[in-house]
């Protein structure tokens, strides 16, 4: 799927992409303020640990660094593969979109994701799609979700793509299933929110690939060559119905 698979900025033309399916996305339950706080917390809080660690003792060459970045956040290798289990976990955490004035690009992976997305107070996460998502019914009590459509914003000129939106409110859980090779976007506004992500093909995918070494970074593409200001990505739209499944 990628033409350089060390290369861990290697951008698709998105003229010619189109997803192969849509991602599914599931409403989890809603938590009180500080319960969610406190999860978030916790778990951001071994993402740091794992970065400050990794400043103080850099991982020796030719080890699993366990402590990489993502452009939507710091992660930590929390349960890594090893031979006959060809999966790996990871969290992260995010950065907050407003602060840094920077929007993640649309991208896609050259193999399937589930992610756990974690919200605290005074915190949403914008996530996107070149397709449609399937908003599955709520396990539990939860409030409508706000879903939208927009132009995605930089593409070439002439070029006009759809993007396709869900907000994760505050202090919510929110589970995505998102296939090989579908395009996707995530965008935390506000400091609490957090990532708890399983790859269930990690392993393969760097021998399918012929990757030289093990980073999570180099199972991505990108659909875009630069990232975006806050301002293409921080708006969470008019809340509509949540679309059928």
């Amino acid at each position: 799927m990628k033409r350089s698979p060390d290369h861990e900025d290697e951008i698709l033309d998105i003229r010619g992409h189109r997803d192969p399916d849509r991602n599914r996305l599931t409403p989890v339950v809603q938590l009180p303020p500080e319960t969610a706080l406190t999860v978030v917390d916790a778990l951001s809080g071994l993402v740091r640990a794992a970065h400050r660690e990794e400043g103080e003792r850099t991982t020796p060459a030719g080890e699993l660094k366990r402590a990489q970045v993502f452009e939507e956040g710091d992660v930590f290798m929390l349960e890594p593969p090893f031979p006959g289990f060809f999966a790996d976990r990871y969290l992260m955490d995010f950065y907050d979109t407003a602060a840094r004035d920077l929007c993640s690009r649309m991208h896609l992976h050259t193999g399937l994701r589930f992610v756990r997305m974690m919200t605290g107070p005074d915190t949403t996460i914008r996530v996107s799609s070149l397709s449609p998502i399937t908003v599955r019914p709520p396990t539990g009590r939860f409030a409508p979700l706000s879903c939208f459509a927009d132009d995605l914003p930089g593409t070439p000129d002439g070029v006009r793509r759809e993007r396709h939106n869900v907000i994760v409110p505050p202090n919510a859980w929110v589970d995505m299933q998102i296939p090989r090779g579908v395009s996707h976007q995530f965008n935390a506004v506000g400091p609490n929110a957090v990532i708890d992500s399983v790859h269930p093909e990690e392993s393969i995918e760097t021998l399918r690939e012929g990757m030289s070494g093990y980073r999570m970074m180099a199972q991505t593409i990108f659909l875009a060559k630069d990232r975006g200001p806050a301002a293409t990505c921080a708006d969470t739209g008019a809340p509509e119905t949540t679309p059928p499944r």
